[in-house]
């Protein structure tokens, strides 16, 4: 293999870690993360979506890399060329307050809760500090700049979404609550072995003091982190009970028919706002069952009911083929059909913030 191609193969191979592995059937019988009962979604060995479609294997995650198609970003930003934003220490009352940090980082604010989703400071996605998705896009809050975290929940175990390098860092400054689905906790406490991490199971409710209640959701999406672990800690999306009304945040997630979706309008009524995944969608032959795209989270946010939503999971790191500009001209496209109006749904940059009305107003 000549140097350009083994650079082309590192490429692909850290990004398609980034997005849960190499497409390779487990390397051994145990599951390292999890031991537990079956359950429906959980066959003694790994987990699954049931009904849903598995992640493609190797020979399509090949066809994707070396097929083309890839749209070119512009060169990473400095710091002087994006916003950045000190957020209030404390959101009081029914306010609601979102401020995007950047991918699938965000930073919620309600109730005198500060609470801090799959939060990535560093610099890549990836298992390694030298190569890997590189972000395009400084953090859109400095780390230094964070209140005090109160909460961290981590949806699954990808790298864009599960850096352990950042929450080493949150762990030491603000001994936060951590919030995880069955599994990523092992990962977590690998770590930070002294952590205050509470695993939680589909179904599972946690109450928390003031009000609060995290119930956890399935999503329809898969996880690993290498080779030999795939589907061996569950992913997971979260309905929040606030004082101020119910949040309902999904890190990743194929559209899977929109079940999940009419599912928790169902189980949870009325939701002030969703907080969903837009980007990361091409092409979609392959990533159609793992990751929406704005179309889909158009229509799976009308089927929630929720008053109000937010697009996260697109221009930071470049994991897919679509441009970086793709996923918000296409949000905007099917917000139009879909006869909705940019005070509902936001593709929110990072440093801007969304000060959520209360439902009804």
């Amino acid at each position: 293999m000549n140097r350009r191609s083994f650079l082309k193969w590192s490429g692909f191979s850290l990004v398609a870690a980034t997005l849960g592995g190499l497409g390779l059937r487990e390397a051994h019988a145990g599951n390292r993360y999890y031991s537990g009962p079956i359950s429906d979604h959980f066959d003694g060995k790994v987990f699954f979506n049931p009904g849903g479609e598995e992640p493609r294997g190797l020979s399509d995650l090949l066809r994707w890399q070396f097929g083309g198609g890839k749209m070119e970003w512009p060169k990473p930003v400095t710091a002087a060329d994006v916003v950045t934003t000190k957020p209030e220490p404390r959101v009081e009352g029914s306010r609601l307050v979102v401020t995007m940090v950047g991918h699938a980082t965000l930073l919620i604010q309600t109730a005198g809760l500060n609470i801090l989703t799959d939060p990535v400071w560093s610099e890549r996605a990836s298992p390694v500090p030298f190569a890997g998705p590189k972000r395009n896009n400084p953090p859109g809050v400095a780390f230094d700049d964070l209140p005090k975290i109160d909460i961290v929940i981590v949806t699954h175990n990808h790298y864009d979404h599960l850096d352990v390098a950042t929450l080493n860092k949150i762990v030491r400054a603000h001994n936060p609550q951590i919030i995880t689905p069955l599994g990523n906790d092992t990962i977590i406490r690998a770590e930070n072995p002294f952590s205050r991490t509470a695993v939680m199971d589909w179904g599972d409710r946690l109450d928390l003091e003031g009000g609060f209640v995290v119930h956890c959701e399935p999503c329809h999406h898969w996880s690993a982190r290498g080779m030999g672990d795939r589907r061996m800690a569950l992913w997971a999306a979260f309905v929040i009970e606030t004082p101020g009304g119910k949040i309902y945040h999904i890190g990743d997630t194929g559209y899977a028919e929109g079940k999940h979706y009419r599912e928790v309008r169902e189980k949870h009524g009325d939701i002030r706002l969703a907080i969903m995944p837009i980007g990361a969608y091409e092409p979609r032959w392959f990533m159609k069952a793992q990751h929406q795209n704005p179309e889909e989270a158009i229509s799976g946010f009308r089927s929630s009911g929720a008053a109000f939503g937010i697009g996260h999971h697109f221009g930071t790191f470049q994991l897919t083929n679509e441009g970086i500009d793709d996923p918000p001209k296409a949000l905007g496209v099917a917000m139009s059909a879909a006869g909705i109006g940019a005070d509902r749904f936001k593709g929110l940059r990072p440093g801007q913030q969304f000060e959520v009305p209360r439902a009804g107003a």
